[in-house]
């Protein structure tokens, strides 16, 4: 193979020394002329030339090329959740796994259109890809009997509510979405402020999502605290607010 390199080296590389070329495509069209003459130049005390020798035994030698195109695979350890699916953290989509998987560390191997599961060099599971965010792909065969039907709680469901009450709160669920490492970690506060539009109107709740998010707090004791205290109901060019410590803000970590 090194043998072949620097001949093509040779043949191909001195005959282009010294020209420029701006892009790949010009290089390439230049290349071509001169690997033709190298081809059928040929061979050194013999009468035929690398060309002839193609023709004559090696084409018919030659398979189908794949019409598939070689991918390389991505892989990322991840553990099953107890949902039983396995988060991809690229498309911050979800897929399922055989159930009795359940807390295991498995290994996500994954093209541009597939992706396959692996525990323990075993091939578990394998989906197409979908990169439609905060959405679940599953094979019903994975689910437990008890747990073959649609979770109540997903991401799916709380944009889907959000949508139906204002625009502002939509934005305002996702990023609440977001800022967990797990969307599940976020569906209690989703719930929560969701409740809200029931509770004191679609219109106070769209201000409070625009305050709190105006705060860069997701949550939903801010949103409860925004609401009790009427901050939703000031102008947003009044003087900005700060939401003060209380006992009732337990803080992120009592979501988690």
């Amino acid at each position: 193979m090194e043998g072949a390199v620097k001949l093509i080296y040779r043949s191909i590389y001195a005959r282009l020394e010294g020209r420029r070329f701006s892009d790949l495509e010009s290089l390439n069209s230049a290349i071509r002329p001169a690997l033709e003459i190298h081809n059928n130049k040929p061979f050194s005390g013999r009468t035929y030339s690398r060309r002839e020798q193609f023709e004559e035994i090696e084409r018919n030698a030659l398979g189908q090329l794949n019409p598939l195109r070689y991918e390389v695979n991505k892989q990322v350890m991840v553990t099953v959740m107890k949902n039983g699916y396995v988060r991809l953290g690229e498309d911050i989509h979800y897929y399922s796994v055989p159930y009795n998987y359940i807390g295991k560390k498995v290994k996500v191997l994954y093209t541009s259109i597939a992706v396959k599961i692996y525990y323990q060099y075993t091939l578990i599971a394998s989906h197409r890809r979908n990169r439609i965010k905060y959405r679940y792909t599953t094979d019903e065969n994975h689910l437990a009997s008890q747990h073959r039907y649609t979770t109540e709680w997903s991401p799916e469901k709380f944009i889907q509510e959000a949508e139906a009450i204002h625009e502002d709160v939509t934005r305002y669920i996702i990023k609440v979405l977001e800022h967990k490492v797990y969307p599940e970690q976020a569906y209690k506060s989703c719930s929560g402020i969701l409740s809200f539009a029931r509770r004191v109107g679609a219109g106070r709740l769209a201000d409070a999502c625009r305050w709190a998010d105006s705060l860069g707090q997701y949550n939903y004791p801010v949103i409860e605290e925004i609401l009790r205290k009427r901050l939703d109901q000031l102008q947003h060019d009044d003087e900005p607010v700060s939401i003060p410590a209380h006992k009732n803000i337990r803080g992120k970590e009592y979501y988690q």
